[in-house]
């Protein structure tokens, strides 16, 4: 098992930063592919970014390439998002999740959650 909790979220304006974080505990030792999902209201969940379990392959949705950045720090377990020049449309829940194998951009084949937290872009 394994059990994600992410930190970072909340109301900035457009054209601002943050940087979320996701801290992975459980079997942690195992190789896991790690991404970054959103989900606004009455919207289905959308992959963000993924990184491999070495952090030498990334993927981005084509929305925020050039602005997100993913990275992961293995010895803290940890994988950040760096999003910069937010937009109002970034606004959404941010889910993190781990899956066996490489990265996919199918919220299916994902095993393990986070909780998610909240990003509000205001205009």
């Amino acid at each position: 098992q394994v059990q994600l909790v992410e930190s970072g979220g909340g109301l900035v304006q457009a054209g601002g930063s943050l940087r979320l974080s996701c801290t992975s505990s459980g079997r942690t030792s195992v190789l896991y592919a790690m991404a970054w999902f959103r989900q606004a209201p009455g919207k289905e969940r959308e992959f963000v970014a993924g990184i491999s379990w070495s952090g030498g392959t990334t993927n981005y949705a084509d929305s925020v390439k050039g602005r997100f950045t993913i990275s992961r720090d293995n010895a803290k377990n940890t994988v950040y998002l760096q999003m910069n020049s937010l937009k109002p449309d970034d606004t959404a829940g941010y889910y993190c999740a781990a899956r066996l194998g490489a990265i996919v951009a199918v919220t299916t084949q994902y095993q393990y959650w986070g909780q998610g937290t909240q990003v509000t872009v205001s205009s």
